[in-house]
C-alpha cells in the first residue's frame, strides 16, 4: 500500500477497525482516511475504539453505507491514494451468536451483514427452490454434496419443519452425511457447514452483485499512482477481482497488477487460523 503522512485513502469494510488503525498511523500527519461499512451493530463501536486512540472526525471519516457507493466518497474525498477492502465476515460478527454467523452456539440464521436491512437466511430457506438452493450451494460455496444437503432441507420444509437457528441447519447437514465413512464424517460435516452458510450468507447479502460494482467503480475513484489491495475468502470473490484487475490494466486503468495472489504465511496461520484462505490481490492505477 505504501501508505505515507498527508495521504487520503478509504478502508471499504471498517469492521473492527485493526485495518483502519494500521493505515492511520501510517498517513498521520496530515493525512485523512474514509472508512465505510454497512453493520449499524459494530460500526459506532468501531468509532467510539478509534476516536479513544486519538483519531477522531479531523482525520477519520466514517460512513454507514455500502462499499459499492465508493463513487460517493470520492465526491467528497477527491481522488484517492490507497483503497483497501477486507471481504471476509469480521470476527466480532462471528463472535455473537445473536448475529447467526457462528457454527458453535445456537442463534437466529441471520448472517445479514445489517440486521435492519433484507431478509434473514431462515426466510431465504422458508420459500427458495430445490434448483436454486443447489445452485446457490455450488456457485457460493463449491460445496461437494450440494444435492444431498438441499434435498434435505427442502425435505423438511415440506414436512412442516422451519429452519430458524444456525445449530439446527448445522445438524441436518450433519444428518445428510452419516452416510460417509465415521473417519472422515465430522471433518466433511464441518467444512460442509461452513460453505452452506457462506452460500446462504452470500446470497442474503447479495455479496457478489455489491462486489461487482465496487470493482467497477475502483479505477474511477483513484489519484493516477494509487493503490488497492483487496482481501478475499472464497474463489468466486477472488476470480471476480482477478477478472476486473486483469481487464482494467487490458484497458490501461491500471499500470500494474499482482500477478498472483499474496497468502498468507504459515506463522500467520498460525497466529490467526481464520486466514487460512485469504487471497490478496493489488492493483496500481496508471
Amino acid at each position: 500500500m505504501q501508505v505515507k503522512p498527508g495521504q487520503k485513502g478509504l478502508d471499504a469494510t471498517l469492521g473492527y477497525g485493526g485495518h483502519s488503525l494500521e493505515l492511520l498511523k501510517k498517513l498521520t500527519p496530515g493525512g485523512h482516511l474514509y472508512a465505510t461499512d454497512v453493520d449499524a451493530i459494530e460500526l459506532p463501536k468501531t468509532k467510539e475504539r478509534l476516536a479513544n486512540l486519538g483519531y477522531g472526525e479531523e482525520v477519520l471519516s466514517i460512513r454507514k453505507m455500502n462499499f459499492s457507493g465508493i463513487d460517493q466518497i470520492e465526491i467528497e474525498s477527491g481522488p484517492l491514494d490507497f483503497v483497501l477492502a477486507d471481504l471476509g465476515v469480521s470476527s466480532m460478527q462471528i463472535d455473537n451468536p445473536d448475529r447467526g454467523f457462528s457454527l458453535k452456539i445456537d442463534g437466529p440464521l441471520d448472517l445479514r451483514l445489517n440486521p435492519s436491512s433484507g431478509k434473514p437466511a431462515s426466510a431465504l430457506l422458508k420459500k427458495i427452490t430445490l434448483e436454486r438452493l443447489i445452485e446457490l450451494f455450488v456457485v457460493n460455496a463449491d460445496e461437494p454434496h450440494a444435492e444431498k444437503i438441499a434435498h434435505a432441507i427442502i425435505n423438511k420444509r415440506n414436512a412442516g419443519i422451519e429452519i430458524t437457528t444456525t445449530l439446527q441447519l448445522k445438524e441436518i447437514i450433519k444428518e445428510t452425511l452419516s452416510f460417509l465413512p465415521a473417519d472422515a464424517r465430522v471433518d466433511v460435516a464441518k467444512k460442509s457447514s461452513q460453505r452452506c452458510f457462506q452460500a446462504l450468507r452470500i446470497e442474503v447479502n447479495n455479496e457478489f452483485g455489491v462486489l461487482d460494482k465496487f470493482l467497477e467503480k475502483l479505477p474511477g475513484v483513484l489519484a493516477p499512482g494509487g493503490r488497492v489491495a483487496i482481501l478475499s475468502f472464497h474463489s468466486g470473490e477472488d476470480r471476480r477481482v482477478k477478472k476486473s484487475f486483469q481487464e482494467f490494466v487490458r484497458l490501461g486503468l491500471y499500470k500494474e497488477v499482482a500477478p498472483e495472489p499474496i497468502r498468507p504465511t504459515p506463522d500467520e496461520i498460525f497466529s490467526n487460523p481464520r486466514a487460512r484462505s485469504a487471497k490478496m490481490r493489488w492493483a496500481i492505477k496508471a
